[in-house]
């Protein structure tokens, strides 16, 4: 199928599988595992729905995104937004993030930098939007729990019946009324699910399908602790060191926006636990 008409006035084509990935953080062994199930399944395109940086292996994971064979198309995430930030001079706190995107940056060539910075905040294809926090915002913090008034909100203005984020890391599908939902894509490469895997979605005829795809995630760790990346103990902690229960992250995150009671210290998920 042309890429034309896949994307031809953002209307529904039959058939139409879009394999969407978010959340990478440079973690380019989920990343090559989730790939590698996409291979199996003929997708019609991929859709990279943010936050490919901030993280270890930037490069290497543009690149080998880059090279798929299926049209890809890409969305700018918060980690993007201040890698170029970073990479044009901007400072950068002496935190996680700041170091992060100054770490994103020193890894972009010119021309990575251009066209990260190109990338938009919404891409619409065959009926459906995608985004990375919202549609209006890379950074717009919606959960499993937020209210449906705090959705409709994020989404005023959207027609079409579907949206797809991710920017929370956390895999969902919530159906908002009978004309609109809500799917998130899940984290790629940070999830915070509480159990193994790079978390991914299938767009599959317009119908959202989570996905899951394991991966030897020890060896992943220890590849990512080569690079060099500051801070990562920090980086994975709550994912794929240490997980953090996923009910207690959906609270976390609510409160950070300002919807929920402090949730307290971190709860570690079952299979975290001593």
């Amino acid at each position: 199928m042309s890429e034309r008409c896949l994307t031809a006035a953002g209307t529904k084509v039959a058939g139409v599988r879009i394999a969407v990935v978010a959340d990478i953080h440079g973690n380019l062994p989920a990343l090559e595992a989730v790939l590698d199930d996409v291979d199996a399944l003929s997708v019609d395109a991929v859709l990279v729905a943010g936050d490919v940086v901030g993280g270890p292996l930037v490069a290497e994971s543009l690149e080998l995104l880059n090279s798929r064979p299926e049209a890809v198309h890409w969305i700018g995430g918060n980690a993007e937004r201040e890698a170029v930030a970073a990479y044009d001079g901007a400072a950068t706190s002496d935190d996680l993030p700041g170091r992060a995107a100054s770490w994103s940056a020193r890894a972009l060539s010119q021309g990575w930098r251009s066209r990260l910075a190109s990338w938009p905040t919404t891409v619409t294809l065959s009926g459906v939007v995608f985004c990375h926090g919202s549609p209006r915002s890379d950074d717009e913090i919606l959960t499993r729990i937020s209210p449906e008034a705090t959705y409709r909100d994020a989404l005023a203005g959207v027609t079409e019946a579907l949206v797809v984020g991710g920017h929370t890391h956390q895999q969902f599908i919530r159906q908002l009324g009978d004309n609109l939902t809500f799917a998130n894509a899940g984290s790629v490469g940070l999830p915070y699910e509480g159990r193994l895997g790079a978390f991914w979605m299938l767009i599959d005829d317009n119908l959202p399908r989570l996905r899951q795809t394991a991966y030897d995630q020890a060896a992943a760790v220890s590849q990512l602790r080569a690079s060099g990346f500051p801070g990562l103990e920090d980086h994975l902690d709550g994912s794929l060191l240490n997980a953090a229960d996923p009910g207690w992250v959906a609270a976390f995150f609510e409160h950070r926006a300002g919807r929920g009671e402090d949730p307290g210290e971190p709860v570690l998920a079952s299979r975290a636990r001593p």
